[in-house]
């Protein structure tokens, strides 16, 4: 007998004594036939759901196990996920695509964003949704802990999007972007100096060491919670004075066509702080600490 295939599954077996239909089909002999399945729920019985497949050849009846089951109620999840972000994606549609057709359009055929934005790969810290940027308005990179590996440490998927916004795309601003409660922060204020691993979290947030160190050198009679939240705003000053390795950077940024930010989302508290590297201070520092300018604070 051919395999029966669910194409389409209406609501929750569970939901109702009234038989639920899903409705597949069977090839034999280059034909497609209907074939309806139907579950019953009984819930006084052990046996839980039965399935009955009416088609050609005669029915056959069986008794769904719990492993079954769970697949059912784990596939109608699913679908009930993705109706939620199908749903999102006709709203935008209809009130944003559509009402802004011409912008779209335009950006059909490229983008000339002001903004290079390095955040946090954090699902609580979306920049587009906590500082309103629309499509086509900033070139984006989000990584564990929003750090930015220096020159040296060879190629990544983040310094490979710094070399086509700030080359090709000719951003104006890159601009890194911290959050309040990090847990890459917090890995790597956690991580033991000497210890071995073959963790990738663990090479990846050691990009942050020099902020732990001057961290632990500033705030060692704070308590933990508060050296991570040092920490946090630590490391992208760290990310900002690593950008400064890239020749490319560097350059523009001297030349005044590049102007590079850090910002620091407190979710917790809904504050955000802004503040703009000093370039000409920071090299008097020789590009060991950054020096600040233009520091804002939203709230």
């Amino acid at each position: 007998m051919a395999a029966l295939q669910p194409t389409s599954l209406s609501k929750h077996p569970l939901s109702s004594g009234t038989p639920t239909q899903i409705f597949g089909s069977k090839v034999q002999s280059g034909d497609l036939l209907p074939t309806q399945f139907r579950f019953w729920t009984s819930f006084r019985s052990k046996t839980g759901v039965k399935l009955k497949a009416s088609a050609e050849p005669p029915a056959l009846t069986r008794e769904l196990k719990g492993d079954e089951l769970k697949g059912i109620m784990e596939m109608e999840s699913g679908c009930d996920l993705f109706d939620k972000l199908k749903n999102g994606f006709l709203s935008f549609k209809s009130h944003k695509y559509m009402e802004n057709l011409e912008c779209y359009q335009a950006l059909a055929k490229g983008q000339a964003p002001k903004f290079m934005v390095i955040a946090c790969a954090d699902s609580r810290v979306c920049p587009s949704t906590i500082l309103g940027f629309e499509p086509g308005e900033a070139f984006m990179v989000r990584n564990v802990a929003n750090m930015v590996p220096t020159y040296e440490s060879g190629p990544s998927e983040t310094n490979a999007a710094l070399e086509f916004a700030v080359n090709s795309l000719e951003v104006e601003n890159v601009f890194i972007i911290g959050h309040s409660c990090c847990g890459g922060i917090r890995a790597l204020m956690s991580m033991q100096d000497k210890a071995e691993s073959s963790s990738f979290i663990r090479s990846w947030v050691i990009v942050g060491k020099n902020a732990k160190l001057s961290t632990k050198a500033a705030a060692s009679n704070l308590s933990f919670d508060q050296q991570c939240t040092h920490c946090e705003k630590e490391s992208i000053n760290n990310s900002l004075l690593n950008l400064l390795t890239y020749p490319w950077i560097e350059e523009k940024v001297k030349k005044g066509m590049l102007s590079l930010h850090g910002g620091y989302y407190d979710f917790v508290n809904c504050t955000f702080e802004k503040w703009t590297l000093d370039y000409k201070g920071s090299i008097m520092n020789g590009k060991n600490r950054v020096v600040m300018k233009d520091r804002l604070f939203w709230c």
